[in-house]
């Protein structure tokens, strides 16, 4: 069996065991693909799997290079081909890992962007939830910035996932893993009146939170739509989607002194390490206010 044979394998297993959303699959196997692009273009033809070597492998990076590939797609393809090989050696389809020594590129440090506090405070003036549009939009806004949640989280919710006794929202989040987040008294607010528009609407999905004008489950395009619009106009940030509103959320917290790992925690991430990078955000903002009122700055 060559490598393609494999590689279906693996992502069978990515999508079964390991329940990668189908936008993470379709990047793992659009990075194979490539790999095999490159193994046919270099030696015209592809290969049973045991017989690629190291060597084999770490011309890929530069094929890569000559595409022009920025720094952090490079690292996409490279970190689908590691583990890839890693799998195919912890199944036992070859005796040796060929991948084991392909370092990765260091990842290009990009601070994420976010909203002032006062920024949110406008944003939030923008939707005055005075009919059902506005007021489902106030209420993913609010539950964006309040909760952290990524925007397939949000609309993922169903009606049973939130608690208003509680305070409280049950979140699905990547790799199926369920965590639990604080609502804040905004986010219970905005959400209980966005509730009674929703119910005077014709619905089809009845379960979902977030339904879009034709009565079934919102779309991420709609939601992008109704962040971005609302942003214009209260930040000259390039960067107007739902996730500024996810970094907003961490970086006030963090600057007003919240724990590191229980904002972890909140948003979901796997790592610390993930996390701290909002920890230099705070940094970030502390240098640019001492620029400004220090006289000797």
């Amino acid at each position: 069996m060559n490598i393609s044979d494999f590689i279906l394998k693996y992502l069978e297993y990515l999508k079964s065991e390991k329940s990668y959303s189908p936008k993470t699959l379709e990047s793992y196997a659009f990075s194979l693909s490539e790999f095999s692009d490159y193994y046919i273009s270099e030696y015209g033809e592809l290969p049973e799997i045991d017989l690629i070597e190291t060597d084999d492998i770490r011309p890929f990076l530069g094929w890569l290079h000559d595409k022009g590939l920025k720094k952090n797609s490079l690292r996409l393809r490279i970190s689908a081909v590691r583990s890839f090989f890693k799998f195919c050696y912890k199944k036992g389809y070859i005796s040796s890992n060929p991948a084991l020594l392909i370092s990765t590129p260091k990842r290009d440090k990009r601070l994420p962007s976010f909203l002032v506090e006062n920024e949110i405070s406008q944003l939030v003036q923008v939707f005055e939830a005075d009919d059902f549009k506005t007021a489902r939009s106030l209420a993913l806004i609010e539950l964006l910035y309040g909760s952290g949640l990524r925007i397939s989280e949000a609309l993922g919710l169903n009606i049973n996932d939130i608690s208003f006794e509680g305070n409280y929202v049950k979140v699905t989040g990547k790799g199926s893993k369920e965590r639990i987040v604080p609502l804040s008294s905004k986010s219970v607010e905005a959400i209980k009146s966005y509730m009674k528009y929703r119910s005077g609407e014709n619905i089809i999905d009845k379960k979902a939170i977030f339904i879009a004008d034709n009565g079934k489950r919102m779309y991420h395009s709609a939601a992008y739509r109704i962040v971005k619009n609302g942003m214009t106009g209260v930040t000259e940030s390039k960067k107007k989607s739902p996730h500024v509103l996810r970094h907003s959320f961490a970086t006030h917290l963090i600057s007003n002194g919240a724990d590191i790992k229980s904002v972890s925690e909140m948003l979901g991430h796997s790592s610390l390490s993930t996390t701290q990078v909002y920890t230099h955000l705070s940094i970030e903002k502390l240098k640019e206010s001492y620029k400004k009122a220090h006289p000797k700055a």
